[in-house]
């Protein structure tokens, strides 16, 4: 791995807010909206959608499409991002452990595991976990 590789794969697993756009089946503007998501470098991105009883356009656009463009970003000067465009590899139920992975991050633990078992216990729940491989990367690094 080069070392700009190695940066954008490090800053992408970093702490920041994911933003996923995917373009709409019915013609509309890609749908673009912030969400909870998890990266190793070298590994799957993922991220989950439908939570809290909804269902969202998004999921059924990236099922539909199969591939998205994400973004993080550093938005304090010097700026920064990393954006990739990635191909959908697998769509399913999450396990709690799964769910913790992502939403840890952002989340206290107490509050992770809230959030992740009333998903996932709740056999009624519609949430939708996504895995996907990032197949082009774009950055820049104003520092």
């Amino acid at each position: 791995m080069t070392t700009k590789q190695q940066w954008r794969a490090e800053f992408l697993a970093g702490q920041h807010v994911g933003v996923v756009s995917v373009g709409r089946p019915d013609g509309l503007p890609p749908t673009t909206v912030p969400t909870f998501y998890a990266y190793e470098p070298g590994g799957a991105l993922t991220m989950f959608t439908n939570t809290q009883g909804r269902t969202t356009a998004r999921a059924e656009a990236i099922k539909a499409a199969g591939v998205v463009t994400f973004l993080v970003q550093e938005e304090s000067w010097p700026a920064k991002y990393v954006a990739v465009e990635a191909t959908l590899d697998s769509v399913s139920r999450p396990t709690v452990e799964q769910m913790l992975t992502i939403v840890r991050r952002d989340m206290p633990e107490e509050a992770a595991q809230q959030f992740a078992h009333a998903e996932v216990d709740n056999p009624e729940s519609t949430i939708v976990f996504f895995s996907f491989t990032p197949t082009r990367w774009f950055s820049a690094d104003y520092s």
